[in-house]
């Protein structure tokens, strides 16, 4: 019994048995860790279906005030109000307005506990609210951080738990302006998972730059004195064609999609200035360098057939493809099998590109996952008809499911000091590779 004792606190020891005694000893540090596995999960899980009701009604709050990006000051109240009553230390306003962070700890820690981020998002989209769900996601970390904390509170476990409130994912990149921040520098891992179609544990998000266009032309009288303006409106009609061609041309994986965001005032005043915002996406950061290259040449020979001045800026907060630690994703999914949850095994589906987060930039900082789980729906995210499927009882159960998965996952990770030296080798080894 005392060399069990042993090598479950201090696992270099072990290299001093041999044979049978080593096979017999890891056997019985496993089942003895299982057996506390188990108890930590039904703490969790607990935790979780305790407040399912309450999570539910933030939820239906957060759907019901849908806010822009940077703007999200209903939900930030709600979700730190949430925190603050069940017991975690919380900083509003953490870095940015509209961000906040609330950590729990076990009574006792070691130096070397792991200290867990979970990601909550919580903007909406404008003119169709919440169509990507994120009053759910922002549920989601909640519940997997409060199940967590009830595991750190009257388990086994020792470590931290680090809910991170993250604004502005919906183009603003607020993820990227707590990275520079400094909001991550102490988390070992960061998790979160996103509402869809399908359930993926490792889904391919892309790379996506964004650039916005400005054309500068000449105002006249359109009737009386059209020879004396300068149509900028000419200018993104052209600009939105050239792009348009030039997209054929353009590989399988790679995507070119924008609007015009200002066309002019009125149909009787020649159009002075006209604007465009286009998204670039590439599977990495260096395929969008050849993208941006092709998209310069397009908005230049826009300005040149018009007579217009042309400005435009590839968005400096471009989002990075995602970078899925396959440790914590296994994790994930076999703690999800436990629970009945069936994940995609259609390979065409597992490998489907999927659009862009900032969570991308977050996995090249730090071990991280950001599956996909399914809401038993065709609906595509981003339109109307998802956005009330995101509202439903089912939603919301579903969502917790994957909750309770994400939260045992952590659990094995504060439980196997193992884990967390795989992940953080895996993860370098990734950087490395760039794969």
């Amino acid at each position: 019994m005392l060399k069990i004792l042993v090598f479950r606190h201090s696992p270099a020891l072990l290299n001093v048995f041999k044979g049978k005694l080593l096979c017999l000893t890891s056997f019985k540090w496993i089942h003895l860790q299982h057996k506390s596995m188990v108890s930590d999960k039904d703490l969790a899980c607990a935790a979780i279906d305790r407040e399912s009701k309450y999570l539910r009604n933030i939820s239906l709050d957060i759907w019901e005030h849908p806010e822009l990006c940077f703007q999200e000051h209903h939900a930030h109240q709600v979700l730190t109000d949430l925190l603050l009553s069940k017991g975690f230390q919380v900083e509003k306003n953490y870095k940015l307005e509209t961000a906040f962070k609330a950590t729990a700890t076990s009574h006792e820690i070691d130096p070397d506990s792991p200290n867990i981020g979970v990601m909550c998002e919580y903007d909406g989209l404008p003119g169709i609210g919440h169509a990507c769900g994120h009053n759910l996601i922002a549920i989601m970390g909640i519940a997997i951080s409060l199940g967590i904390k009830e595991a750190l509170d009257k388990g086994n476990i020792k470590g931290k738990v680090t809910v991170l409130g993250c604004p502005a994912e919906e183009g603003g990149g607020g993820k990227i302006d707590l990275i520079n921040a400094g909001a991550y520098n102490d988390m070992d891992v960061a998790l979160m998972a996103h509402p869809s179609q399908y359930s993926v544990p490792k889904p391919v998000y892309v790379a996506m730059s964004p650039v916005r266009v400005k054309y500068q032309g000449k105002a006249s009288h359109a009737a009386s004195y059209p020879w004396n303006g300068i149509n900028a409106l000419d200018a993104a009609v052209l600009c939105y064609q050239n792009v348009s061609c030039m997209r054929q041309q353009l590989k399988p994986a790679w995507r070119v999609h924008g609007v015009i965001t200002n066309g002019g005032e009125k149909p009787n005043i020649i159009p002075e200035t006209s604007e465009l915002l286009y998204y670039a996406r590439a599977p990495c950061k260096e395929e969008l360098l050849d993208i941006q290259k092709r998209l310069g040449g397009c908005f230049d020979a826009a300005a040149a057939a018009t007579g217009c001045k042309v400005d435009y800026s590839f968005d400096p907060k471009s989002y990075d493809s995602l970078m899925s630690n396959e440790t914590l994703a296994s994790l994930y999914v076999q703690n999800g099998n436990a629970l009945g949850i069936e994940f995609e095994k259609d390979p065409e589906k597992l490998s489907k590109q999927g659009g862009s987060t900032d969570m991308g930039n977050v996995s090249k900082v730090l071990p991280s996952i950001h599956p996909k789980y399914s809401l038993n729906t065709d609906v595509s995210l981003h339109t109307i008809e998802f956005r009330d499927i995101a509202k439903t009882e089912s939603a919301h159960e579903l969502t917790l499911v994957h909750a309770k998965a994400l939260a045992m996952a952590s659990i094995d990770v504060y439980s196997n000091p193992f884990l967390m030296g795989k992940i953080k080798d895996e993860f370098q080894l990734q950087l490395q590779t760039g794969l």
